[in-house]
């Protein structure tokens, strides 16, 4: 039985963030293809863990740098930084086993998008207009991300690894023809949904939602978008319009929008997730910022909940399908279009109606599950032939041992 050894320094935790959810999706794929899963971390186990014992995963705790790992045919580095602290010693002691990199949405990107973003609200242009930031072309992007120690840093963890995992297509691009990386070391893998069973009709619905991990920098910005800007205009069209902001580690910034004679309630971590957005009408995602596939739209297609969102909300998930809802670059758009969709029952059914089909189009998990299994499997059988062609990576394997 071929063992996989996931490394983290955090514990998955799938009801707390949508990259918990993401990583106990593949952790489970490998199990059902046959395959014994370890999971290590040095961390202590934070208070959503997932129960992997449950699921038949074994689980390591690291006592502390220094240590010993279990013997793998696969090693999956749970983003860069675990990559980083243990990618050396555990090359040194199992060189023959294939090394996975799973990005889950790059950091540097995100960072970028925050410092584009930071750079226009200092220059007080419109904050209510961002149709130019979110069409921001792959040159800038590049520049942007290419002069920060950040990119450098996920980059050489990417190069040092046999294969990354990456959540997104236009991520995929964006690596490919951005930074030059051959695509032999890039999978796409991106988080995988089915439907509810049951989707609950226009009539037992209400409230507009946000569902997500309340410290993130991109669902912070974009609450504090919707709290000053999206909001009055959406509340001057429904003057009883109500958002349940839910998720779990709501920052300060977060807890201080708590306003319910406004309509805002920030009601924090919920152990239901599907059922708080099986019961709204529709999600409220304005991101302006951000990377990878986003959960709380995954979430909203697999509850068939319509959402309203930017181009960045719907990088990587749409490709060339309509959006079930309204994608908008300005303040006044996204308002208009959360109004009429929550007002116009046949508008929002159609939306409804295009969930299920995205879902399978794009987030099917049969599919994407057994692709990854085989790819994982066809590359240990290809090791000594991916390593030889990886000169950059065997460069930066290499100089790391000085």
């Amino acid at each position: 039985m071929p063992h996989l050894l996931a490394i983290g320094l955090s514990w998955p935790a799938p009801q707390a963030c949508s990259a918990g959810q993401h990583l106990l999706h593949i952790l489970e794929q490998f199990r059902r293809h046959g395959w014994r899963v370890t999971f290590a971390c040095p961390g202590a186990p934070g208070e959503h863990k997932a129960d992997l014992a449950a699921l038949g995963i074994d689980e390591h705790i690291m006592a502390s740098d220094d240590c010993v790992f279990a013997a793998a045919d696969a090693v999956l580095f749970d983003r860069f930084h675990s990559e980083e602290r243990f990618g050396r010693q555990l090359r040194q002691q199992q060189p023959g086993a294939l090394n996975l990199l799973l990005t889950c949405g790059l950091e540097s990107l995100r960072d970028a998008r925050q410092q584009l973003l930071r750079r226009r609200l200092v220059e007080g242009l419109d904050p209510n207009d961002f149709r130019a930031l979110f069409a921001t072309p792959g040159p800038q992007l590049y520049r942007q991300m290419a002069e920060a120690p950040l990119a450098l840093r996920e980059l050489a963890a990417l190069w040092r690894c046999d294969l990354a995992l990456v959540a997104s297509d236009a991520e995929m691009d964006l690596l490919v023809n951005g930074f030059g990386v051959p695509d032999y070391l890039l999978h796409h893998c991106p988080p995988v949904a089915e439907p509810l069973a049951a989707l609950r009709p226009y009539a037992e619905r209400a409230h507009f939602i946000t569902l997500g991990n309340l410290s993130q920098p991109a669902n912070t910005d974009a609450l504090l978008w919707v709290r000053h800007n999206l909001w009055p205009m959406l509340r001057r069209h429904l003057p009883q319009a109500q958002l349940h902001i839910h998720g779990a580690n709501p920052s300060a910034k977060v807890q201080a929008l708590h306003a319910p004679d406004e309509g805002l309630h920030v009601k924090g971590w919920v152990a239901d997730s599907d059922a708080a957005m099986a019961g709204a009408r529709v999600c409220l995602a304005p991101l302006r910022s951000g990377a990878g596939v986003k959960g709380q739209l995954l979430d909203a297609l697999r509850c068939g909940t319509p959402s309203v969102t930017t181009p960045i909300g719907t990088e990587g998930m749409q490709g060339q399908q309509p959006w079930p809802g309204r994608v908008e670059g300005t303040a006044e758009a996204l308002a208009r279009a959360a109004v009429e969709l929550y007002s116009d029952e046949s508008a929002w059914q159609r939306a409804q109606d295009a969930c299920a089909p995205l879902l399978r189009l794009r987030f099917d998990p049969r599919r994407h599950g057994s692709e990854l299994v085989g790819r994982v499997e066809h590359s240990l059988g290809q090791l000594d032939e991916l390593r030889l062609f990886n000169f950059t990576g065997a460069m930066l394997r290499q100089s790391v041992q000085f």
